[in-house]
C-alpha cells in the first residue's frame, strides 16, 4: 500500500477537502484526487463520498481511517527518527500559540533553536482563539490555560504564576486595593466576555467580580492599556516581568487571596508518535522557560 495514497485521505479528512489536503502535502489537486482514486482501487472499495461543495468519509472509510492514520503517522516517525540520527531536528514543524506568549518567549527563542538545527523549519501561528490542531495540521500548540478533557495529549512543560499589577500613574491617582473584595471599587481589565477572574483565599477557589471601562479579547491589549494607567490587569508574570523590574507596573499584593495560577501546556494532536523535532522543541522552551525564571 502507497503511504503517499493514504496521506492524502488523512489530510481530507482533517482538511475537510481534496483541495485543502493537497495544499497541505505540497501537490496539485489533481495529484491528490489520482491518489485518493489509486488507493480506492487497491482496496476495492470508495472510501469517501466526494462532490464539489461536500466530502464525507463511506461506511467503508470510517473503518479503515483509524488504520490509516496509524500508517501515516509511523511512516512519518520512522523517517522523522532515521533523519534525526544525521540531521537532527528537520521538517517542517507548524506551532500555534497566543499572541502575547508567541511575540514575548517563543519568537526570540526560535532563532537559536534554527541556528542549532539547520535542517529545522518552523511555521508560528499567533492568535488569541483556540487553533483546531488536529484540523488545520498543526503539530504543537503551547497553551497557557486550564486544560479541559479532550481527546488530545498535554503535557504541563511550566507553572504559569499570575499576578495583579497597574501602572504607577494609575496607584497615584486610584490608589491601590488591599483585599479582594475592594477589585469592585477600581477599574479591572478584563478579556471581552470576562465577568469574574479567579483566587485562591483560604486554600479554597474564588471568584471575585470585576467591572471596567476597558476590555479586549487580546492579552495584548489588555497589557498595553494596564502600561497606559488604564486600570488593574491580572496577567502572567512571564508577561510583565520586565515592566516590573523597570518600574513601568507595580504589582499589587492583596491580604486575603492570591491569584490563581495557570499552567503551560504542550498539546499535540495524537498520543501515537512525539517526533523529534516536537521533542527538540518542547525541550528548548522547557529550558527558556527555567532559565528566565532563575533570573
Amino acid at each position: 500500500m502507497n503511504t503517499e495514497d493514504v496521506a492524502v485521505l488523512v489530510a481530507a479528512v482533517a482538511a475537510g477537502s481534496l483541495a485543502a489536503a493537497a495544499r497541505r502535502l505540497g501537490i496539485t489537486p489533481m495529484v491528490a484526487t489520482r491518489r485518493l482514486a489509486a488507493l480506492e482501487r487497491e482496496l476495492g472499495v470508495r472510501l469517501m463520498q466526494r462532490t464539489t461543495r461536500s466530502l464525507s468519509l463511506t461506511p467503508e472509510g470510517e473503518s479503515f481511517l483509524p488504520f490509516a492514520q496509524s500508517l501515516v503517522e509511523n511512516d512519518e516517525a520512522g523517517r522523522a527518527v532515521l533523519r534525526s540520527s544525521t540531521l537532527g531536528a528537520s521538517g517542517l514543524l507548524r506551532v500555534t500559540t497566543s499572541l502575547a506568549f508567541g511575540r514575548k518567549v517563543l519568537a526570540p527563542m526560535i532563532p537559536r533553536l534554527l541556528a542549532a538545527h539547520p535542517h529545522l523549519r518552523v511555521d508560528l501561528e499567533m492568535t488569541d482563539h483556540q487553533v483546531d490542531i488536529v484540523a488545520s495540521g498543526t503539530d504543537l500548540a503551547i497553551r497557557i490555560a486550564r486544560l479541559r478533557d479532550s481527546s488530545l495529549i498535554a503535557r504541563r512543560i511550566a507553572p504559569s504564576a499570575r499576578i495583579l499589577c497597574a501602572a504607577p500613574s494609575y496607584i497615584a491617582a486610584r490608589g491601590r486595593p488591599s483585599r479582594l473584595e475592594e477589585l469592585l471599587g477600581h477599574d479591572c481589565l478584563a478579556q471581552t466576555g470576562t465577568t469574574h477572574w479567579t483566587f485562591r483565599q483560604d486554600g479554597r477557589e474564588q471568584r471575585a467580580r470585576v467591572m471596567g471601562r476597558f476590555t479586549s479579547n487580546a492579552i495584548e491589549g489588555l497589557h498595553a492599556a494596564c502600561l497606559g494607567g488604564a486600570g488593574i490587569a491580572l496577567l502572567s508574570e512571564w508577561n510583565v516581568r520586565e515592566d516590573m523590574r523597570d518600574g513601568r507596573l507595580i504589582e499589587i499584593t492583596l491580604a486575603d487571596a492570591v491569584p490563581d495560577d495557570l499552567s503551560i501546556w504542550a498539546v499535540y494532536p495524537t498520543t501515537k508518535q512525539v517526533l523529534p523535532k516536537l521533542r527538540i522543541f518542547v525541550a528548548a522552551l522547557e529550558a527558556e522557560l527555567a532559565t528566565a525564571s532563575a533570573k
